[in-house]
């Protein structure tokens, strides 16, 4: 309910409730247009409003062709991924939204959408990948917990059938693990591992000897940084948690460094 009213109120403030609508039962799913501005997607204006960040508050918030945007326009997401809130400075006013959000990113490869695969070739030199993966910044990248590559699907499968986990088993194993840390955290004000801080991370995501060394090799291999980390010790509790695992053992770890996909040297 708190997270409702939360939402709710950013979308009264900002004029973008619906006729008759008191308040907001579903959780905000954003995807501005890449030539949103810099005011568009964190806030502000002549008269400071909020901004796609704060609208997707407690929900989602999804670029596509990320790397479309504006340089100076991703590097303003720095601030509300880090401290959950947008503070917007005028004259005569100093204003701060709550922006408190899943990110999720879409990108190509390359500039022609073929680096990698295996049917077509791509025809970009790698100076010109690099300068395009290079429109991510290291700082911003650091802050994606996950990164995973999907590659293009076979035509042979798209009218394949398959069977799969069903959409209702994943939902309660998601479901079952947000009630497991919404109890660990019950005296932290806290409700998920994505808003550990250092000292929450020191006593929830407590590892072994065998998964210190293997973080710490990862780390050198990887060049990570500390705030990457960091990171892959939440994203490891996360996966322990959908196991119903107490403990983070050496293969969560494993996982969660499988998924810095965008922190590994690539080969042209």
């Amino acid at each position: 309910m708190q997270e409702a009213l939360e939402t709710t109120r950013v979308h009264s403030v900002a004029g973008t409730l619906l006729t008759n609508q008191s308040l907001m039962t579903t959780r905000p799913f954003r995807a501005p247009h890449h030539n949103v501005s810099d005011a568009g997607l964190i806030g502000g204006g002549t008269i400071p409003r909020p901004g796609e960040v704060s609208l997707a508050h407690h929900g989602v918030l999804f670029l596509d062709e990320v790397l479309e945007f504006k340089r100076s326009v991703l590097d303003g997401l720095r601030q509300p991924l880090e401290e959950g809130a947008v503070t917007v400075t005028r004259v005569n006013a100093s204003l701060q939204y709550p922006a408190r959000f899943m990110l999720v990113v879409a990108m190509n490869p390359c500039p022609c959408g073929y680096h990698g695969d295996r049917t077509r070739d791509c025809i970009c030199s790698p100076q010109q990948i690099r300068r395009y993966r290079g429109r991510l910044s290291g700082p911003l990248r650091d802050r994606l917990d996950i990164h995973v590559e999907v590659p293009a699907v076979p035509v042979s499968d798209l009218g394949h059938e398959q069977s799969a986990e069903c959409s209702d088993s994943i939902r309660k194993r998601v479901a079952d693990a947000r009630h497991i840390q919404a109890h660990r955290y019950t005296t932290e004000r806290l409700f998920a591992n994505a808003q550990l801080k250092p000292r929450h991370t020191k006593t929830h995501c407590r590892i072994d000897q065998t998964g210190k060394q293997l973080l710490e090799q990862a780390v050198i291999r990887l060049g990570l940084s500390a705030r990457a980390y960091g990171r892959i010790l939440r994203v490891a509790r996360t996966i322990a948690d959908l196991a119903d695992s107490e403990a983070i053992e050496p293969s969560h770890l494993a996982e969660a460094i499988q998924y810095r996909n965008l922190d590994r040297a690539t080969t042209f």
